[in-house]
């Protein structure tokens, strides 16, 4: 179990505190929702989890299976829907994969990326595709 500790500071912005590292961060509400939009908003939060997730658990397997994952890195965008209500729509990633994989190691990490523990925690009502990209 890990705590977080959060406060509101007004203004729309809350400060929340890794129980653990006793590491902090900030959210500030987004511009588009009455905020300064100066800070990762709570649903910039959601897609960033989802975005490290995807690839912390492929270097995980990686690491595992003794492999060298190398350096990936991924561009994930957050689609706010208004209807019914303000909520996440979408979560479209890219990840750019590092070269040299064979096809049984990319099926590993694309199927771990596909499951890591926020994409099975992600509501079905938001679209979480992931799409690989690979330099060779």
């Amino acid at each position: 179990m890990v705590k977080i500790h959060s406060t509101y500071d007004g203004s729309l912005r809350c400060n929340a505190t890794h129980g653990p590292s006793e590491t902090s961060l900030a959210t500030d509400a987004p511009k588009d929702n009455e905020g300064l939009g100066a800070s990762f908003s709570p649903t910039d939060l959601v897609a960033t989890a989802l975005q490290t997730c995807a690839l912390t658990t492929m270097a995980i397997v990686a690491k595992r299976e003794g492999f060298e994952f190398g350096a990936a890195t991924s561009e994930i965008e957050k689609v706010m829907v208004a209807d019914p209500k303000r909520r996440i729509g979408a979560l479209p990633m890219r990840i750019d994969m590092p070269a040299g994989l064979t096809t049984e190691q990319r099926e590993k990490l694309e199927n771990a990326a596909k499951n890591c523990p926020v994409a099975m925690s992600i509501r079905e009502s938001i679209e979480a595709s992931i799409e690989f990209a690979y330099p060779d």
